[in-house]
Order: structure tokens, then sequence, then C-alpha cells
């Protein structure tokens, strides 16, 4: 029986006992003591309390006989409720259900977010990338071996999860699909991911979809599906084995600028929205350098080519994205602004 039925089948069973005692010494003394007095008399008898009876039983043979059985019913229930409660609190599954809940009620509260579908290798340096920008995130995975490996690699106990299947469309509504800025589906089977990426697509017509897949053949088919961009972990290692091998000085560069070993230095983009105070200044104006030390490397609009190092005097647009360099909370407090 799970958690929440044995606490049902536990308050449920001791509500009966207490019906079934008041409404039978109600009808047993004819409907004249005041059922208030007949619920008192149960309570104190099951409870083996003893304060004092408030009914005539002394002499009165069927009540007598059925107080004995209330008593001895009322006692098993009660004895069987503590003992079920202490085996919660002992296992440790009252404080778990008190968890899930107080995490069910940040993940309601969360908006544009990313959800990250499987805490497998990939997903577990997907989630330590999304935590050290300090991106609010959500983990979709069933395996609590998986879960606590994820908790370990971010440092992170209080990591936000949904514990089930991402297929599950019930468990993508519980991460907030809804109202998240994205979604990435690093699910170890194909099939699933395809699956997951159809789904995703019909619960957020403008969610960002990142799709992990094995086989590259399915690239067609998960951009079709909904998929903004697809990823092939495989095809990438390749490539960075061989780049570690004929241009390595490249590549340290590259690592140090997209994820600096040393504090935490990162290139990230900020996206200037319509309603922003920021759009139709220039970038001096704006203070990416003089309030947030940002470096800005490049800048794109929608369906327009980057233009790279931009100029102090160029005019942020509604919608343009800003390539930048700088320390993670500075970038964090310019998305807030921008």
């Amino acid at each position: 029986m799970s958690i929440k039925r044995r606490l049902y089948f536990v308050l449920a069973a001791i509500f009966i006992v207490v019906m079934v005692g008041s409404t039978g010494y109600y009808i047993m003394f004819g409907g004249k003591p005041k059922y208030m007095d007949c619920l008192y008399m149960t309570v104190i008898s099951i409870t083996s309390v003893g304060y004092g009876e408030v009914l005539d039983i002394v002499g009165n043979i069927p009540a007598q006989i059925f107080t004995m059985l209330l008593i001895t019913f009322g006692m098993g229930v009660i004895l069987y409720g503590i003992s079920t409660l202490t085996a919660l609190i002992v296992e440790g599954e009252l404080s778990g259900i008190l968890r899930r809940k107080k995490m069910d009620k940040q993940i309601q509260k969360l908006n544009n977010h990313y959800i990250v579908c499987g805490g497998g290798e990939t997903g577990r340096h997907v989630l330590d990338e999304l935590v050290k920008n300090r991106e609010p995130v959500v983990l979709i995975e069933h395996d609590e071996e998986n879960i606590e490996r994820a908790k370990a690699r971010v440092m992170e106990e209080n990591l936000l999860y949904i514990k089930g299947d991402a297929t599950d469309d019930h468990n993508l509504v519980a991460a907030g699909i809804e109202r998240a800025s994205g979604i990435i589906i690093s699910l170890p089977s194909d099939k699933d991911t395809l699956y997951v990426t159809i789904s995703s697509r019909m619960l957020n017509r403008k969610i960002r979809i990142i799709s992990k897949m094995v086989d590259q053949e399915l690239e067609l088919k998960l951009k079709t599906a909904g998929a903004n961009n697809v990823v092939s972990p495989n095809y990438i290692g390749g490539l960075r084995m061989a780049s570690e091998m004929i241009r390595p000085a490249v590549v340290d560069f590259l690592d140090s600028m997209l994820r600096s070993s040393r504090g935490n230095l990162r290139i990230n983009q900020i996206v200037v929205t319509a309603n922003s105070s920021n759009a139709g200044k220039s970038i001096m104006e704006s203070g990416l350098k003089d309030k947030f030390g940002l470096l800005v490397l490049g800048a794109k609009l929608p369906a327009q080519e980057i233009e790279f190092n931009p100029g102090p005097s160029m005019i942020l647009k509604a919608g343009m994205a800003l390539i930048v360099m700088g320390e993670v909370d500075n970038i964090a407090k310019a998305k807030k602004v921008f």
C-alpha cells in the first residue's frame, strides 16, 4: 500500500469507529442524549481516558457489551494508527512526503525555467552547467539513484525534480512545461526522445526544445517533431577529440571563454525584451560594461547574421540577442534588467 493510502486508511478507520460509536450510543438510548455527549463518550472510551461516563451505562447490558466491543476495536485502530505513523517517521517516509509537497510548491512558482529530462551521464553535465549559470531548472528522472547522483554532481541538495517517466505528460505538466523557457531532452532511447519532443511542442508552442540523439538519421524527424536543435554527443565528442589533437591551444582558449575553470567566467546571451528600458539605447548607454562589467562579443537580430564585436554606439532593439562575456552573477543581474 502506498504511503498516502496508508495514512488515509488510518484516518478513515478512526473516523468510522468514532462515528459508529457515537451513532450507536445515540440510537441505543433512543435519541434522548445530545449527540455531542455520545461523541464524547466514544472518544473517552476508545482512548481509555476514563474521565467519567456521561451516559448511564452501568446496569445497561446492551450498552456495556457495545462499549466493550467499541473499546476493543477502537483501541486496535488507535494502536495501528500509532504504529503506522511511527513507522513512517522512522523510515523517513513522512518527511519525504513533506519535502515532496514543498518541492511541488516551489516548482509551481517557477516561470521561464528550464526542464531537463533524464539524469544520466549527459543530463548530469547539463544540470551542472545550468546550475552554475544560476538558471532555475527542474529535473525529470524515474531512477532514484540517478537523482542522487545528479544532486551530488551539481552539489545542490535542494535540486528541484520530478520523480517519474518523462514520457508521461503528467510529469511534464508537473514540471511546469507550460511556463518553461526551454526543455533539454537527454534520454537514453531515441524513441523516448522523439515522443517527449512531440509532447513538449504540443504542451507549449513557444518553448525551446533541445533534443539529444544517438542515431544521426533521426535528426530530421526530431526537428520535424518540434525540436529547435538536435545534439549528438557522439558527433560532438568526435570533433572535440580531433580538435584536441590538431589544435589544442584553440580548444583551451574556447574552453576558457565558454566554461572557465578559474572562477565563474562565462559566455552567455542576453535578449532585449520589448518592454526593456534599454531598448532604443546604445550599448554604451545601457551600462553593460560600466554597470555590469560585461564584454559584448556579438549581437544578433532574429533571422539575421551575427554582428561580431559591435561598436558602443550600436542601438539595442527589441528581440536582439547580445552575446556577452563576464561573471555569472553579473550576467544574471543584467538579464533581469534587460
